[in-house]
């Protein structure tokens, strides 16, 4: 796999030398997908290795609607994590037409419920639950605002005239924009924000809305997909974008804004549901997420902003104490495997059968 290339970030500020080894506060993944049953089981660990915290998409079958259905989920992962794993899943609630304000009343009051999550109805994996109009929600929305309960959005118009490139833009100036308008004091996470158009929005806001940056959309533009022939493990929601959107995302994740913090979007799928005659969408990058995150900060010359993004600027953003343990990082050439058993079936990771030149040194501390 080609990376695109990045250039040096404008402002950063770099390590003295180089260096053959980084340490930060451990990080905490703000958007991941982490599926049920023997999925959970097999990919848990690999986030639990690396995170001390990760919000957890609410997008099963049946979806994650309540308080009650999210404490389960809660038990069935806590469950699924390896001896002594010091891993907390943030949990949230999926948003639906039907959603009613007593269920925020709920959520805020179980200490484990950090937010809701608005997937437009058929805009990604498992959403066809979601919602039809945000017009709909408008006396969730207010409570949520009146209970400072975040709201996580999957930010994409789902018309059928809006060309899937343009997505993001259209829902920013059709939905967005009236949303932060409307709710003045609501707390508001772009999740995996994929363009140019996406980061100025953010930035123009105050700290209350903030966005979260995938691994792949650091390192990679749409070309990518295209590659010698169509490389469905590439395939993701939001899609890859533009070269000049990717350095955009490149430049808000490096340049020390607050308001950007790493969220993986890391979502497994079996081998044979990304390689069909209609694939899913997702790319799993939890076997190496921290790692994928270095080669693009190095590549930017950005290293000694990391910390800040990945284990900083999350939990300031939602109000949680920064991790007390470390993560080592050592400037090491691996190759990735080609594939992870995924249940009864196998998933291929991002960059699989490639090399990443970070690694993630063994026996750190705990959260």
């Amino acid at each position: 796999m080609i990376l695109a290339a990045v250039p040096a970030g404008q402002g950063c500020i770099p390590l003295p030398s180089q260096t053959n080894t980084l340490t930060i506060t451990r990080p905490d993944d703000w958007h991941l997908h982490l599926r049920d049953g023997e999925a959970l089981a097999a990919v848990v660990k690999f986030s639990a290795r690396q995170f001390g915290r990760a919000v957890v998409m609410p997008n099963l079958k049946p979806a994650v609607t309540t308080v009650e259905s999210a404490r389960r989920y809660r038990d069935r992962i806590l469950g699924a994590l390896p001896a002594g794993a010091g891993f907390e899943p943030l949990m949230t609630l999926y948003l639906t037409d039907d959603t009613e304000p007593a269920e925020v009343d709920r959520a805020k009051a179980s200490g484990f419920v950090c937010g809701v999550k608005y997937y437009p109805a058929g805009a990604t994996t498992h959403s066809d639950a979601g919602v039809t109009s945000l017009a709909r929600c408008h006396s969730v929305l207010a409570r949520m605002e009146e209970l400072d309960v975040v709201l996580q959005l999957h930010g994409e118009a789902t018309g059928a005239g809006v060309d899937p490139y343009d997505r993001e833009a259209v829902f920013i100036e059709n939905e967005l924009a009236r949303l932060v308008k409307r709710y003045p004091k609501l707390r508001i996470v772009l999740e995996h924000v994929t363009t140019a158009a996406g980061v100025e929005f953010v930035r123009a806001q105050d700290d209350r809305v903030a966005a979260t940056i995938t691994p792949q959309h650091l390192l990679l533009n749409r070309g990518a997909m295209f590659e010698g022939g169509l490389r469905p493990h590439l395939y993701c929601l939001p899609l890859l974008k533009r070269e000049r959107d990717r350095e955009a995302l490149v430049a808000a994740a490096t340049g020390g804004d607050t308001r950007f913090f790493l969220g993986t979007d890391s979502a497994p799928h079996p081998r044979d549901g990304k390689e069909s005659a209609c694939g899913c969408a997702g790319i799993f990058s939890a076997h190496a997420a921290i790692e994928l995150y270095a080669q693009a900060f190095e590549q930017a010359g950005a290293l000694a902003r990391l910390e800040g993004f990945a284990s900083h600027h999350g939990a300031d953003f939602y109000g949680l104490p920064r991790n007390k343990g470390k993560v080592t990082l050592l400037h090491e050439s691996w190759s990735v495997p080609k594939r992870y058993p995924f249940g009864s079936a196998d998933l291929v990771p991002f960059f699989a059968g490639e090399k990443l030149s970070w690694k993630q040194a063994p026996a750190d501390g705990g959260a």
